[in-house]
């Protein structure tokens, strides 16, 4: 079957024939119509992960249609739970824990074969492409700006980052909340996408002095994957005893922390990784109850992995890529 996997050669990223997965104990054969990609698959073909295993399939997204396995799921179109031993932790992964795609073989092939355990059925609302994109980027988002954030009517909310496939899960969530919603980003035109998606305005970071127009507002929460210096700017526009959710560092360490200001103000630094299993559950009915779709940035073909990937790492894309098979 064609595959793409992770290798030592000048692009890590090719397209493979590697072997069709064996059905195990309790797995079922899920036949890869649609795949996408996340931040991590770039990580990883730039070596900024831990842990590569050479060889390995990549990704962690995907939608299909069980061909082998448990009877009642078989012909079932499927969305697969990305988590490997979450653990019984409600609040914390295991230490055994990882995503699907690294070290386990991913979804960026034709066929793979997982957990029974790991299925969810795809929201009928969403087409392949919408439901491939949900997973892994609709479980963070879902995890820090609803069950952390505690994004709600009547709070303020502040999306950082606004053009990346978790930042927009984030915004769609946030809104069907019913919170007041805000979104950052260096381009005007992404800001104006997502004031068309619900958002009350947004701020360009660019402007050195973007922060002193979000602080007249204030906010509840702050979800951010970025970090870096901005996280200075977050306590300036943070009100007392306001969260700011952190799902990432894309921008690396701040140079330096205004503890006072963190401390005077009350505030909550509050770290996010992905989400339990409970809570996918929990994603997947409140995507079913506010019937809330995706944003795709480009399809591609399998043949077009470089092209996909290259894509991603250019960094202006809006919504999620996602590579057919």
């Amino acid at each position: 079957m064609k595959a793409i996997v992770i290798t030592e050669d000048s692009e890590p990223v090719q397209l493979a024939d590697v072997p069709q997965p064996e059905v195990g104990d309790g797995e079922c054969l899920v036949k890869i119509e649609v795949a996408a990609l996340n931040r991590r698959d770039q990580w990883i073909r730039e070596g900024m992960y831990p842990g590569i295993r050479f060889g390995c399939v990549l990704g962690s997204d995907a939608c299909g249609v069980v061909e082998e396995g448990a009877e009642e799921w078989k012909g079932k179109e499927v969305i697969i739970n990305p988590n490997v031993n979450w653990g019984d932790d409600p609040e914390v992964q295991s230490s055994e824990y990882s995503v699907l795609g690294m070290p386990k073989n991913g979804t960026l092939a034709e066929y793979i074969s997982v957990p029974t355990d790991r299925l969810q059925l795809k929201p009928e609302h969403l087409n392949n492409e919408e439901a491939a994109a949900l997973p892994l980027a609709g479980l963070t988002a879902f995890r820090a700006t609803i069950k952390k954030g505690l994004a709600a009517p009547g709070k303020n909310v502040l999306i950082t980052g606004a053009g990346g496939g978790v930042s927009q899960l984030a915004i769609q969530f946030a809104v069907a909340a019913g919170a007041n919603t805000y979104v950052t980003s260096g381009d005007p035109d992404k800001i104006g996408k997502c004031i068309q998606m619900g958002a009350a305005g947004g701020f360009n970071y660019k402007d050195e002095d973007w922060f002193k127009e979000a602080s007249v507002i204030g906010f509840d929460t702050i979800v951010d994957s970025a970090g870096g210096n901005q996280m200075n700017n977050y306590l300036k526009i943070v009100k007392p005893a306001g969260k700011i959710v952190m799902y990432g560092s894309t921008t690396g360490y701040p140079e330096k922390l205004d503890v006072f200001r963190l401390f005077w103000s009350q505030a909550q630094i509050i770290g996010s990784t992905m989400g339990s299993d409970l809570e996918f559950e929990e994603m997947i009915q409140f995507v079913n109850k506010y019937q809330i779709k995706p944003t795709i940035d480009k399809v591609y073909n399998v043949n077009e992995t470089v092209k996909a990937f290259d894509r991603f790492k250019e960094a202006d894309h809006f919504g999620k890529i996602v590579i057919g098979f």
